[in-house]
């Protein structure tokens, strides 16, 4: 959540960046915003003025019983009933008028970075690099759903039998090879100084709220409402929220953690899109890093978490490009976003495999999530979150680029976490 006050103090600049993300009717919408706080903020004065002259009153008649004056004292009684009435209506008035002002802060997108390029859809992202060798497979190489029905790896069918489209399992080598990734990930994390959470499969909505998956996102993620929970999305909004409500020390920072969960996603909407195989799913599995970082030094980290990404791809040895997200594509919560996306083989295209992403202040706004600086004023903290990295295209891109002859050959790097170096 954007702080009304940057609003207030740099309208033309919020607004300016906030058409970079092309949010609609972005000048009556800060407009009405002000105009509320303002409003707001005058409803304040007026009660504190009643309340002020409540005291004064209250004083006098006091002095007016000590004297004798009961008639008088009576009289100002009478007219502290009124002001309490006029107190109360007041109060009323600026609880609807801070709730329409807050819903209103709520629904307003982060405004993205000044370096954030403009652009509509993810045609207009910015390529930053390529990295890796590009396989050579041939005509004859198998797309990845192919090649787990011939190897026994990942039975979607199955998946569909017991839950529903979107939700595969994983046999043998193939549930060897999640398990060998994720610990892999989880490893290469902590040895990059990120501490270990294993956190709840579902939040409260308060924590959707905290994070901004709530209300942007509502429709994409399954709710329980009968317990008003959330199936989780990604491991970022429960970490994340551990920090909700809380001051920090300025001297933990970086605060970095790392979690594994399965996220879900209902991806409505995208059906038909790329959905063969492991493309896109409704459950699967993700190693997720988050940090929690002073404002002077947050796109600092960001670049830290862009290396360890790029590190773990290079590992693996799958070729992949970063793309820095243009203002149409960017999320709802992000100020800055890079995408990692890997070359599939035999699908001959880009999967994107993590993002990497900047909040700012914005989460850490809605979460109340502050520390003291050093001349000991309250500030808001930076937000940073990434996949580090999303299993299924990831393996997808595995299987297909490392097929051969005699099978579909393991990077060097998941070997001792598989026992094999081979899948035949």
């Amino acid at each position: 959540m954007l702080q009304i006050q940057y609003i207030k103090e740099n309208r033309d600049e919020v607004i300016r960046r906030l058409k970079i993300k092309h949010v609609a009717d972005v000048e009556a919408r800060i407009d009405e915003i002000i105009a509320l706080d303002e409003q707001r903020r005058q409803l304040q004065v007026q009660s504190d003025s009643v309340k002020a002259e409540q005291n004064a009153i209250a004083k006098e008649i006091g002095l007016l019983f000590k004297q004798g004056k009961r008639d008088e004292a009576d009289a100002k009684k009478a007219l502290t009933s009124e002001l309490k009435n006029q107190e109360k209506a007041l109060g009323e008035e600026m609880t609807r008028v801070e709730q329409e002002l807050n819903t209103k802060l709520i629904a307003l997108p982060n405004a993205p970075h000044i370096t954030v390029p403009e652009g509509r859809t993810s045609d207009d992202n910015v390529e930053e690099g390529r990295f890796g060798t590009m396989p050579d497979l041939g005509d004859n190489a198998l797309p990845h759903w192919e090649l787990c029905a011939k190897y026994d790896l990942v039975d979607f069918e199955l998946g569909n039998k017991i839950t529903g489209a979107g939700f595969p399992v994983y046999k043998g080598k193939g549930a060897r090879l999640q398990r060998a990734l994720i610990n892999f990930f989880l490893n290469s994390a902590a040895d990059a100084g990120y501490q270990e959470i294993q956190p709840p499969l579902m939040v409260n909505e308060a924590s959707g709220l905290g994070t901004g998956q709530l209300p942007d996102k509502e429709g994409q993620m399954y709710a329980i409402p009968l317990d008003g929970f959330y199936m989780i999305p990604t491991a970022e909004v429960p970490i994340t929220n551990i920090y909700r409500n809380v001051i920090v020390n300025a001297d933990q920072f970086p605060i970095r953690h790392v979690g594994y969960s399965e996220c879900f996603r209902r991806e409505a909407g995208s059906y038909g899109k790329d959905v063969r195989g492991l493309n896109r799913l409704h459950e699967f599995s993700k190693v997720e890093i988050v940090v929690i970082e002073h404002p002077d030094r947050s796109y600092e980290r960001l670049e830290d978490m862009k290396r360890h990404v790029g590190g773990l791809l290079d590992q693996l040895g799958l070729p992949y490009r970063i793309l820095k997200l243009c203002g149409g594509d960017i999320s709802f919560t992000s100020a800055m976003t890079f995408d990692f996306e890997v070359w599939s083989g035999a699908q001959k295209k880009w999967l994107e495999v993590s993002s990497v992403s900047n909040f700012e202040a914005f989460q850490a706004n809605r979460m109340k999530l502050r520390f003291k600086d050093e001349n000991g004023k309250m500030r808001l903290a930076h937000t940073l979150n990434g996949s580090a990295l999303a299993l299924p295209r990831i393996v997808a891109a595995l299987l297909e680029n490392n097929q051969c002859d005699e099978g579909i050959r393991m990077p060097e790097c998941l070997q001792p976490f598989l026992g094999f170096d081979m899948i035949k």
